[in-house]
């Protein structure tokens, strides 16, 4: 069992969105939960009702919710996350370690977050390296390794490329889904690009070779560099092309149904009304809550590219009754274009199943506003 830190650990996991963020946070928790460590999860976006937290939260961890904006924008919000995660300084409950997850689509938090954070509140954390996740097929397309079509444009690219910049570790996850070769080769060019950088691959999802990566992250602290330059306003048009949507559906059927079957159903309906768009799906992912639970059990799919099937996460042991959907949809078109497929994709997935009624309770769809960084450090770390 690890000795309680006099001070608790902040450690952020950055990466574009469908990097494998949440996956990699859950492992890690339950990484450190096993070595006696109690863990806080803070989980953030541009609005309210994320799958993130839903998924973090049914494994059993204490999660804190920031909405409305990135921690860069939100700072005194992420303190407050933290304050209350430590149940007014109860020994008993306080997190030895913060876990922390950023908007996908948002970068600069080195000069944000973490350096802001050291500065202000260095008696209370210690900052790890911050850790910047990327989906190997997306990173090779980016960086020419691929010739397929299909990347986002310009401005998006921006963000992705400054994100890795930024990151002191840089983890190729779902090292699985590509041959090693291809592997090795992005671990090659990322090296190449971000030279400040520790490059590693691992698979979170399957297990495999996080230990080089949970000993960096747990034993070793954010050192001082050079504040990289950003161009908000570049920064800022690459956000706002990217469309956000985030609803609550309501299911209530007269007799039991398959909720895996459902949302597989929805996914494929709504992926096929974005194709004819050219939307670039960023991160499309969905949970379904039964009603009757117990033990906070879910059923989850998710979707991280256009040109790929949607993928069943989590299952539920028997059909349900009743429950709520939640659905999180991210991709580079816009807005009111999201809303409108996933209407039409609702009404025509809940009319092949001739016993269900679904009724959205919540949705809202936006793009994202300018960054305005609470604060913004620019010297380096003392």
């Amino acid at each position: 069992m690890s000795t309680t830190p006099s001070k608790a650990r902040y450690i952020m996991i950055g990466g574009f969105l469908g990097a494998g963020k949440t996956t990699a946070m859950g492992k890690l928790a339950q990484h450190l939960t096993a070595q006696g460590l109690k863990v806080g999860l803070i989980t953030n976006d541009q609005a309210g009702g994320l799958v993130d937290t839903r998924l973090l939260r049914s494994q059993g961890f204490a999660t804190e919710e920031i909405a409305g904006g990135c921690f860069c924008c939100r700072f005194n919000s992420l303190v407050e996350a933290a304050d209350k995660l430590s149940n007014n300084d109860n020994d008993t409950t306080r997190p030895d370690i913060f876990l922390a997850e950023p908007v996908g689509s948002c970068t600069d938090l080195v000069a944000t977050v973490t350096y802001p954070l050291r500065r202000m509140y260095g008696d209370n954390f210690t900052i790890a390296p911050l850790s910047v996740l990327v989906d190997p097929t997306r990173a090779r397309r980016i960086f020419n390794l691929d010739p397929t079509p299909g990347n986002f444009s310009h401005k998006v690219v921006y963000i992705f490329k400054k994100q890795l910049e930024e990151a002191d570790l840089i983890l190729i996850n779902k090292s699985e889904t590509l041959p090693a070769e291809d592997i090795a080769t992005l671990q090659q060019t990322l090296a190449a690009e971000y030279p400040h950088a520790t490059v590693l691959s691992a698979s979170t999802r399957l297990e495999q070779n996080l230990t080089p990566w949970f000993d960096l992250l747990t034993n070793t602290e954010q050192t001082a560099r050079q504040i990289m330059a950003v161009d908000y306003d570049t920064y800022a048009d690459g956000e706002a092309l990217l469309g956000w949507l985030n609803a609550t559906v309501s299911i209530s059927p007269n007799d039991e149904f398959e909720a895996e079957a459902f949302q597989k159903v929805l996914a494929n309906e709504t992926q096929t009304r974005l194709n004819p768009l050219t939307a670039e799906i960023a991160h499309f992912k969905m949970t379904f809550s039964p009603s009757d639970s117990l033990n906070g059990e879910l059923a989850s799919i998710h979707l991280v590219r256009s040109d790929l099937k949607p993928e069943i996460g989590l299952e539920l042991d028997e059909p349900v009754t009743q429950g709520y959907l939640i659905i999180n949809l991210r991709a580079e078109t816009d807005p009111d274009a999201l809303s409108e497929a996933v209407q039409s994709a609702l009404a025509v997935t809940t009319a092949s199943f001739p016993t269900l009624v679904a009724t959205i309770d919540h949705q809202e769809h936006f793009r994202p506003g300018r960054p305005t960084p609470t604060h913004r450090d620019t010297n380096q770390l003392a």
